[in-house]
């Protein structure tokens, strides 16, 4: 017991974070960009920044 969580918790808590984030991953290198936007990206308010600059500008996979 954690912090009053029990383990199913706990595993579909992990579940929940670490999906999004490979997806996200799997987005970013197919679009030609550093997967260390991932890093920058759990920023709060630097994520909506990414996003709006990942949504607009000229992708480097697509200039090949």
């Amino acid at each position: 017991m954690m912090y009053g969580l029990s383990l199913p918790h706990v595993i579909i808590l992990l579940v929940m974070l670490v999906l999004p984030l490979l997806a996200f991953r799997k987005a970013v290198i197919r679009a030609g960009f550093s997967p260390y936007w991932l890093l920058l990206g759990l920023v709060p308010g630097v994520s909506l920044v990414l996003l709006w600059l990942f949504a607009f500008s000229k992708w480097p996979a697509y200039e090949r």
